[in-house]
Order: C-alpha cells, then structure tokens, then sequence
C-alpha cells in the first residue's frame, strides 16, 4: 500500500505511475473520499470540544440549583451526532482501505519506462547455450520418453497442469529441492517450512487480495487460501510486528508447493512443466532497512543466480519494464534460463523491491536506533529458484542423444546416480 501522504499531497506522481504501468485506474474518488474523511474529522472534533465543555457546565448548574433538563436533552442531541459522524468516517475509512489496497506500488526510477515485456532491459548474461549435434528434444518429450514424468496421469487424476513424477523424476526434483535449501541456508538464510494454507490477512498483506483472487484456489468451507508461493506465508511471519534494527536485514528461504489457477492465461505453455496449476518452489524473502535496501536486491539476485551456475545452466537477467512488473514491486529482475526447446530465454525466477509497500499492508516495521522512530521495513522477495522450471531446463539442457540425460555434477550427490536412463 502506498503512503496515503503520496496521494494528498503527490497525486500526480501516482497518476504517472499508472500511465508507466498501462493501469487506467482513476484515483479522484480516493482524493475526494481522504478530503471528506479529514473534513468530517474536524467537524468531529469540533463537536466533541463542544460535549466537553457543556460537560464541565452541568455540575456547576447542579450545584447552584439550576435546571438541567435542557442541557441534557442537548448533550443527547450532540451525542447522537457524534456517534452518526463517528460511523461515517468508519464508513469512509473502510471505503478508502479498500481502494488504497487497489492502487500499485510505485515503479523505482530504476524500473524502465515500458508497455510490455518488450522493454525489458537485458542486464548481463551468463554462459552460452549448447550447441547440440542431435536433433534436441522438448522436455515433456524426454520426460515421458524416460517414463519420469507422467502428464496424462496427472491429468486423470487431478486435471490439466497437474503432473505426476516417477521414479528418477521424483528424484530429480525432491533434489533439486534440496540442493537449494542447503545453498541458501549456507549462504545465511534460515530455512522455514511454512503452512500451505493462509488466511485472507495474510494475501492482503502482500497483494494478492483483493486483485488477484481470481488466480487464487480458496478453500470454500473456511476462507483460507492454498499459496501462491511462500512469499505470502513467509513476509507475513513479521505482520504487525516491530523488528529490532540490529536484527536486519532479516534473510528466510523457504521450500513449498504453490498452487495458482493461472486465470487468463488459456493456450500459454500449455505442455510440460512451465505452467502448472501445482508446482514446487524455494523463495527467499528478506526484511531489510530501507536505506540498503537496493544494495540487498543485488545480492538476493545473485544468491538466485548462483544455483543456475552451480548447475551450469546458461541464464540472463533482465530488469522489468514499469508495463511489465508485478502489482505490488517498485523494481523487479528476472532471472531467464536457456531452454531449448522454445529457442528462448524462460523466467524462471523473479526477484523483487517492494519497498515499503508490502510492510504498509502488513504493518511489519523497525524501530531507527539512529532517531528511535519507528519506520516500516522494507520487504524483498525473489524465486530461488522454481523447481519444476529447473527441472525442465535440466532435462533440455542436459539431454544425451541416446535419450538419456546426464545429471549436473551438483546433483550428483542427491541422485546417486550421474545418469537418468
């Protein structure tokens, strides 16, 4: 959520920042409903001076024997209009909440100006693609070819984008798993492993809700929701709590199995393991002070990345354009392996600034030992990495041409096997 100060006193720097973003939502009612909300406020206040000091006349008038009736039947009166503008603003409060959660984060400067995913800025690229001397297969292939992956069961039994992996497949990705959990937390994340189930406050907290309900599973009978990634569990172990300073910045990973509708996205990678309605992931959130918090995204990036190089897996990093970044990110990279099969770069994890835009929702801050105010943190996030994703980039990158494929050397040691035959 944004600052509410922004809107007063800065609307056009939030009218710009939709127009950077292709968002047409028109924030005229906000200002006018904070104008009202204020108005109505001093009128309150003025109204309640005026119950204070009639309040301080009734004893006097008792005492010298005066007739109070009147004055009660006043007091009564203003009473009741108290009470009526009290649940006016009430109502006025809820009104701006609910539209305040509905504007975006503000883009940093950092974020190119941009339509689409079009204009997104390459910032530097790592390794080269293979050059096979084999006619190269798409993942699904292979994985159905080596009877590791199993996508007409998985739809048997659940529905389209849903998956069953077997044997070696299982493997591979329980490995993959398990090789990212012990790099992070060697690099001095704390491992969480987190409910799959959260609560509407908890979406709220880090955007989700209320835009995006559409591309949440609910679960019906009592409100919760399945996550979307672990973002949404992690960031909100710290809601409406003061961390202490000293403690920053605060860095989690954290393994879960993530669960998205995918509404609106009919006929976009629609084979394989790119766009699954269940998929596994590890995140890594991190709560930070503001004043670092950009230097912080650099290395969150850069722990991200040094899995795929651990792998060996070519990969670029793009910063996203304002028309192409996320709902509730001022500056996002994606990082994008080489797959093959589609003869492009694929996002395969996106790491991301909120600033203090998440913590305004969850109300998580810090109290400044330099002044001993207390200031919202901000929140970073980033994918570290999709392990389907990874899994699909392995099985392409890695494939022989005999059908089998070659496991990373980092794999090795979870796999026992340096070969999937």
């Amino acid at each position: 959520m944004i600052d509410i100060k922004i809107l007063r006193t800065e609307p056009d720097r939030i009218r710009e920042a939709l127009k950077n973003r292709n968002n047409d939502l028109d924030i005229a009612p906000a200002i006018s409903l904070d104008a009202k909300r204020r108005s109505l406020l001093v009128e309150v206040e003025k109204m309640k001076a005026t119950q204070n000091e009639i309040s301080k006349k009734i004893p006097l008038m008792k005492k010298a024997g005066e007739d109070t009736s009147q004055i009660f039947a006043e007091m009564k009166t203003l009473s009741n209009e108290i009470k009526e503008r009290d649940a006016e603003v009430s109502q006025i409060d809820d009104e701006l909440k609910n539209f305040m959660l509905r504007i975006p984060n503000i883009p940093s400067s950092k974020s190119p100006i941009g339509v689409d995913d079009s204009e997104n800025k390459e910032i530097r690229r790592w390794s080269e693609p293979r050059k096979f001397d084999f006619e190269a297969k798409a993942h699904w292939d292979i994985g159905t070819g080596l009877d590791i992956l199993d996508f007409d069961r998985g739809a048997k039994i659940a529905g389209t984008r849903f998956t069953v992996y077997k044997g070696l497949g299982a493997r591979l990705e329980r490995s993959v798993i398990q090789y990212f959990l012990n790099t992070h937390t060697e690099n001095g994340y704390t491992e969480i492993f987190p409910p799959y189930m959260v609560n509407r406050a908890s979406m709220t907290g880090t955007g989700q809700l209320p835009k995006f309900e559409e591309d949440a599973f609910k679960v019906a009978n009592n409100g919760y929701f399945l996550i979307p990634t672990a973002e949404v569990p992690v960031t909100n172990l710290h809601r409406d709590e003061i961390l202490e300073s000293k403690k920053l910045p605060i860095k989690y990973c954290a393994y879960s199995a993530c669960f998205r509708a995918e509404a609106g996205s009919a006929g976009r990678d629609t084979r394989g393991l790119i766009r699954q309605h269940q998929f596994n992931k590890v995140e890594l959130v991190k709560f930070v002070n503001p004043e670092n918090s950009y230097d912080e995204l650099e290395s969150l990036t850069n722990d991200a990345e040094k899995l795929l190089q651990g792998l060996n897996i070519p990969y670029r990093v793009v910063c996203l354009s304002t028309g192409d970044l996320g709902f509730s990110s001022a500056c996002t990279y994606d990082i994008e392996v080489w797959m093959p099969s589609y003869n492009r770069y694929v996002e395969i994890s996106s790491c991301s600034n909120f600033e203090d835009y998440q913590a305004r929702r969850a109300n998580i801050r810090f109290k400044d030992e330099a002044d001993g105010k207390i200031r919202f943190v901000h929140t970073l996030n980033g994918s570290g990495l999709a392990v389907g994703r990874t899994v699909a980039a392995i099985l392409e990158n890695y494939q022989n041409a005999d059908g089998t494929v070659t496991v990373p050397d980092a794999l090795v040691p979870y796999m026992n096997t340096d070969i999937i035959k």
